[in-house]
């Protein structure tokens, strides 16, 4: 695998380096060579966190964890990441879509589904224009961590949602 490991407010040292490498390198029995693996490494205050992105064909798998140890937040992370690849190994290689990513003997394997997904509920409303600061303050009052909304100054369908530390975020369709 390819690692692109980058720091913000740490230096990336060679043994945080070689702490990546080694932990995440366990995930190597499931990808190919080629694939690269995007790590972030940040410290706000005393939270040591680790962002773990690897992008494979329609899919990106994804984990971020924050503890008071940076090498703590590294095992976490691959613990994490390997659940997940297990978790959804079906639907991730699904009719190969993605299969040029992942090794055959990961491909082949089978790993029981711990659980489906499956949804229980659907629900219908009607999506009226606003901006993104009042699909903010609809979310507030819905009690809601996210919202679906059009946006009025793109006419396109955007979500907010609720992020860690009180911000907010959004969501925005690539043309």
């Amino acid at each position: 695998m390819k690692y692109i490991i980058i720091g913000k407010n740490i230096e990336v040292t060679p043994g945080l380096k070689t702490a990546v490498e080694d932990k995440i390198g366990k995930l190597e029995k499931y990808f190919t060579p080629e694939t690269e693996v995007h790590v972030t490494l940040s410290v706000e205050k005393d939270r040591q966190k680790i962002e773990v992105t690897i992008p494979v064909k329609g899919n990106i798998i994804r984990s971020e964890q924050v503890s008071n140890d940076m090498y703590v937040s590294i095992d976490l992370v691959e613990e994490i990441i390997e659940r997940q690849l297990k978790k959804y190994k079906n639907k991730l290689v699904d009719k190969q879509q993605a299969g040029s990513f992942f090794k055959q003997e990961f491909i082949e394997k089978d790993y029981m589904d711990e659980e489906d997904v499956k949804i229980i509920r659907t629900k219908k409303f009607d999506i009226k224009p606003m901006y993104p600061e009042d699909a903010c303050v609809q979310m507030e009052l819905l009690g809601h961590n996210f919202f679906v909304f059009c946006n009025a100054e793109t006419d396109e369908v955007n979500v907010v949602y609720k992020r860690k530390g009180g911000t907010y975020g959004l969501i925005e369709p690539e043309n």
